[in-house]
């Protein structure tokens, strides 16, 4: 029996899910007794849930927004309060359910290279066939493998590297992950993505509505990330400048020139063109990849929606952006 790993999982009116989740954490023996459960203002009864299956609640107060980071930092300060002496921290988010052979996998690697911070691994989508939105979520989830750039939101980090850069930017409303990770390479260590089993994640999207909001918080955080790091090198650069330019620049050119110039709307074809490059290097044969390569050009849209919302929201920080965590 190990003792030097725990789990801090996050979540905010996940009901069933995160009984589902904390049952699957009970289930994996290095885990059973260090388990920190952060609740982000359910009004579910999720945290009595999670109290009754042995985790130990921490009830974000309502004064400080609500966001992710923000709980996994306040998650990780109780957990070293509870064991202090960890070595290795696994977060989880709580509409996700943990591999049994996930930890053993991810120490295995981590303690095998000294110079890797987080471990990550394949996360699926529990019912890819529920709708589209979700078959999008688990192609999304299939990522490159080895020595990535950033990680989600389950991974295991050690907890030194965690101390090292702070946690994560609490002020993020969306792509903390890739924050931190960063950070973390710019001291040195390595993000490492196995192809083994980690998580199981039930994102229950139904309406293109969840969808969409979903898409405009994703680009909010892009925005975020590069202006925070517009000095160096951010992995949220290239989403910006492709957001930008397939979500505002393009459009903005086609309808405005095609008053003046008509055969300017034949820049519209572009679009099209896109579709097929995305869809033929994920497998042209394939029909989940036009799916995919059509949802992604949408999701432009979307992102550049949610980058204007923090350029608004930058300069006048009283309005709302509307897009607030866990929020659908």
């Amino acid at each position: 029996m190990r003792t030097d790993v725990g789990v801090v999982v996050i979540g905010r009116n996940e009901g069933d899910r995160l009984i589902a989740c904390l049952d699957s954490l009970r289930n994996v023996p290095v885990l059973s007794s260090r388990i920190v459960y952060v609740d982000s203002g359910s009004d579910d009864g999720s945290p009595e849930a999670a109290s009754q299956l042995g985790a130990l609640v921490v009830h974000l107060a309502a004064e400080r927004p609500f966001s992710a980071a923000r709980a996994r930092n306040e998650g990780f300060e109780a957990l070293m309060r509870l064991a202090p002496d960890l070595q290795y921290v696994q977060f989880v988010d709580g509409d996700c359910t943990l591999s049994p052979t996930w930890i053993p996998n991810s120490l295995e690697l981590i303690e095998a290279r000294n110079n890797v911070a987080i471990v990550c691994g394949r996360r699926r989508e529990r019912n890819p066939g529920y709708s589209v939105y979700n078959k999008l979520c688990d192609i999304e989830w299939d990522a490159a493998q080895g020595d990535v750039v950033s990680c989600g939101g389950d991974f295991l980090i050690r907890a030194d590297a965690f101390k090292q850069v702070s946690g994560f930017n609490a002020t993020l409303i969306a792509g903390e992950e890739p924050e931190m990770c960063v950070r973390l390479k710019e001291k040195g260590w390595s993000i490492w993505r196995l192809p083994a089993e980690m998580t199981t994640h039930d994102a229950a999207i139904s309406r293109f509505a969840q969808w969409w909001r979903r898409t405009v918080r994703s680009g909010y955080g892009y925005a975020q990330v590069a202006w925070l790091h517009r000095r160096s090198s951010s992995v949220s650069k290239r989403s910006v400048l492709s957001a930008t330019l397939w979500g505002g620049i393009l459009p903005v050119v086609i309808c405005l020139g095609s008053f003046t110039y008509p055969l300017v709307i034949g820049t519209a074809s572009l679009y099209p063109a896109q579709m097929c490059r995305i869809a033929t290097k994920r497998g042209i044969s394939m029909r989940k990849s036009w799916l995919y390569a059509m949802f992604m050009l949408v999701a432009k849209f979307a992102e550049f929606n949610g980058m204007i919302w923090f350029v608004i929201s930058s300069l006048r920080p009283k309005i709302s952006n509307g897009i607030d965590y866990k929020r659908v």
